[in-house]
């Protein structure tokens, strides 16, 4: 069908109308009288030649044809106005999404944000951060910071930095232990990666000992629980710098084990923007 004949109000009329369930109610957001709204579907459904809407006696009911068109006007409308709205004052802001490991975001990213934005002002950078799972083509990532090996399907990656792991815990906690082995007779703070304790203990030179203790899925949440005499969590400690540098947490051994690294991560199918490409600059040359 050729849609430029297709009247632009009266697809935003059957829009807003299906997804609020109401003619009135789309009156309301598009600033126009419930007559209007209901005139324009009409006139869209005789264009079209189908039947959008059952007129029920308290609200509107979608026919099949109605929600397979209603997901697409979303999204085609949302679409426009993200892009329109990277318009403010005659310049044009282009707008950056990135997912980042909640971990890395507060222990490394969010102290230099300041710096990215002195040198692009041009860019509207959105955070979204996660416990380094997330789907980028259905969260609608431009850019994906996580924590592992870097082998990720479909995904290209550049290595950001190392990010040894080494066991901290609260002061009282580190008092009692005078070595590795004394680990023994402590809880052991986990999080969903079930190999890394085994992996610390055999960079000790001792055998694995059972992990006992809660499991959280974010190290963040297991330094908090350390810090509160829990455990001794497991994490990967440059991340933390300032709880270690405020005596929150101690690091009761000088011996790391090396689980991953950070990447800078996106589709391969996803063609790079010039926001993409400075916020890859910015964050290599940080990252040193």
């Amino acid at each position: 069908m050729d849609v430029s004949h297709l009247p632009l109000n009266a697809l935003r009329a059957f829009e807003a109308s299906a997804r609020l369930g109401s003619f009135t109610r789309a009156g309301l957001e598009l600033r126009v009288t419930q007559t209007a709204i209901s005139h324009q579907v009409k006139a869209l459904e005789d264009t079209l030649g189908l039947t959008l809407f059952k007129r029920l006696p308290r609200g509107l009911a979608l026919t099949d044809e109605a929600q397979a068109l209603l997901p697409v006007l979303t999204d085609a409308f949302r679409r426009m106005s993200a892009t329109l709205s990277q318009f403010e004052q005659g310049n044009f802001r282009e707008i950056l999404t990135i997912g980042v490991v909640g971990t890395f975001a507060i222990g490394w990213l969010l102290p230099r944000l300041s710096r990215f934005r002195e040198r692009n002002p041009h860019v509207d950078l959105r955070l979204k951060t996660n416990n380094n799972r997330a789907d980028m083509l259905l969260d609608g990532l431009d850019l994906f910071i996580r924590f592992g090996d870097g082998a990720w399907h479909a995904t290209d990656a550049v290595r950001l930095m190392e990010a040894p792991f080494s066991p901290v815990c609260a002061p009282q906690v580190a008092a009692r232990l005078r070595q590795p082995a004394d680990l023994a007779g402590e809880d052991l703070l986990r999080s969903y990666r079930q190999d890394e304790w085994a992996a610390w203990f055999r960079m000790a030179g001792l055998e694995p000992l059972p992990a006992r203790g809660f499991m959280f899925d974010s190290s963040r949440a297991l330094v908090e629980a350390a810090t509160l005499g829990a455990g001794v969590a497991l994490v990967p400690v440059a991340m933390f710098a300032r709880e270690i540098e405020e005596g929150r947490v101690v690091r009761p051994f000088a011996v790391d084990a090396s689980l991953g690294a950070y990447w800078l991560t996106w589709l391969k199918s996803r063609r790079q923007t010039p926001a993409m490409r400075a916020f890859h600059q910015w964050i290599a040359d940080e990252a040193g």
